[in-house]
């Protein structure tokens, strides 16, 4: 079976679901059908979505499952975000920042980069 469309292959705009169907009992049913934010999602980010889920969030967990840095975690985490629809916080404040390299989250090197970033 292929997976949920949610824009169109010619023109990329969304598309909407007018019809379902019963492959046991052959009912049909035709409408009006919205998709939810979910079904917008690409399919890196639905399995980003499922490690942080079974990962509790730990980010430390999803940087060795991925083979990733903090800054990619946290980037890939944005992203999942704003395709859901809604707005990313701020950027991570310089204590936030310096917290995450006192606990070892982060490497000096991604300090650096991300207090540069501010």
């Amino acid at each position: 079976m292929k997976e949920n469309l949610s824009n169109c292959p010619v023109c990329g705009n969304k598309l909407k679901i007018v019809k379902y169907s019963c492959d046991s009992c052959h009912t049909e049913i035709s409408g009006d059908f919205t998709q939810d934010n979910f079904s917008n999602l690409t399919q890196d980010q639905k399995k980003f979505m499922e490690i942080f889920i079974l990962k509790r969030g730990s980010i430390k967990e999803i940087e060795k499952e991925l083979g990733i840095s903090y800054p990619t975690v946290r980037s890939k985490l944005d992203d999942l975000i704003n395709a859901l629809g809604h707005k990313v916080e701020a950027n991570t404040s310089k204590i936030e920042i310096l917290e995450m390299l006192n606990s070892g989250e982060i490497t000096s090197e991604e300090a650096t980069r991300l207090l540069s970033q501010l």
